[in-house]
């Protein structure tokens, strides 16, 4: 297994990973036909855009894993008190505390307390601005690459401090459920700024200033970016809870301790579905330079996953992969794969700008060209209107 990175795993310098963020804007704006290898056997050519296997990968096979170039939480999670590590996105409520919160049952105890992975007393605050991370290698990392140019020290809660105007224009914007934040887009800019800083002597600095940095300031440099992070950017959910579920799932225990244990969880889950809803996660997104360059496709081969609790990715094989064969990944949640080709497409378009030609949408262009919902509706008015009514009101429930 190879962890994809553009620092080593103990280096944390903000003049490496800003230069390879660079490249990856580089390989991001210019579509250069290039052919590279890593060790996991992986093949990856930027002829446009795509990532190929280079040798067999078997079903459930973790293809690679991946960090990204940069990352940020969304601003209504946060606000929210989804308390994430600023750096990782880790999430920083031991697994009682999150369920407790999800709940709105402070008395709430779990079993198995030992399972849980948080541990807070390794967690560190900035001593400017108070932002918390998990570990003190995180607080450093975010210190080198790019939170010297974004803390806001003592004015981290000053509404007319020029980035908390900012925050605040995106949230009135962006409405849950969130998919990117202006935060992603800031740590972008600051993390190659920062990279900047530290080579005062640098011809190499000077001239990336001039050509990459500077004109993401003009409205159409900036339109640029935007672009980038809403079409390339990945979702990210980090969940303390969950990690304490699955590590329950893995105890081997009696009959009956196992049922038991097995009907608090579904209870847990009843009592947060009734409190919360589906906002279970820290979410937040990131941009990765290998999973970016995975092209979509209705009936993906790979999906990606962050199991450790953090911001690190899992790309796995869904079935088995051949050699030679593209790596795809879907753009759509399940429930918009099984929607109709018309409403994939309209997704497709309004969200990444393209057409998709994957063999699903290919083996249904001689459907109609309606949306699911026009689907629907027509079968509504088929089946009469007082079905039809019935279902609004199961619409207006949900």
């Amino acid at each position: 297994m190879k962890l994809i990175s553009f620092t080593s795993p103990c280096s944390f310098s903000g003049t490496i990973l800003g230069f390879g963020f660079v490249l990856c804007i580089y390989f991001l704006f210019c579509l250069y036909d290039t052919i590279g290898y890593n060790s996991n056997g992986l093949l990856f050519m930027f002829q446009g855009k795509g990532l190929f296997a280079k040798k067999s990968i078997k079903k459930g096979d973790s293809i690679f894993i991946e960090r990204p170039l940069v990352a940020a939480q969304f601003l209504w999670n946060a606000l929210y008190k989804y308390k994430a590590c600023e750096f990782c996105l880790r999430a920083l409520e031991t697994a009682e505390e999150n369920a407790r919160r999800l709940s709105g049952n402070p008395g709430l105890s779990l079993p198995h307390p030992e399972l849980c992975c948080v541990r807070p007393e390794l967690h560190q605050a900035c001593p400017q601005c108070q932002v918390m991370y998990c570990s003190s290698e995180c607080r450093q990392a975010a210190a080198d690459q790019y939170h010297r140019a974004l803390c806001l020290g003592p004015s981290q809660e000053d509404p007319e401090h020029p980035i908390n105007k900012l925050k605040d224009a995106w949230r009135s914007m962006h409405y849950p459920p969130e998919t990117s934040s202006i935060m992603l887009m800031a740590r972008m800019v600051a993390l190659v700024k920062q990279g900047q800083l530290a080579l005062l002597h640098s011809l190499f600095r000077a001239a990336l200033y001039d050509e990459h940095l500077s004109r993401w300031f003009v409205p159409e440099g900036f339109r640029s970016l935007f672009a980038l992070v809403g079409t390339n950017g990945q979702g990210i959910g980090t969940s303390s809870l969950s990690q304490w579920v699955h590590a329950c799932d893995a105890l081997e225990l009696p009959a009956q301790q196992r049922e038991h244990l097995d009907s608090f969880i579904d209870q847990l889950y009843k009592d947060i579905e009734k409190e919360t809803g589906d906002f279970l996660n820290c979410e937040g997104s990131g941009l990765f330079m290998l999973q970016s360059s995975c092209n979509h496709s209705c009936i993906p081969n790979a999906e990606a996953s962050f199991p450790d609790n953090n911001f690190l990715l899992h790309l796995s094989a869904l079935n088995d992969i051949n050699p030679g064969e593209e790596i795809c990944i879907s753009y759509l949640d399940c429930c918009q794969r099984d929607r109709s080709r018309h409403s994939r497409h309209k997704i497709l378009r309004e969200n990444y700008l393209f057409v998709c030609s994957c063999p699903k949408c290919v083996s249904q262009m001689d459907e109609l060209d309606v949306t699911s919902e026009e689907e629907e509706e027509e079968e509504g008015e088929a089946e009469g209107e007082t079905e039809g009514d019935e279902m609004e009101d199961e619409m207006t429930d949900v």
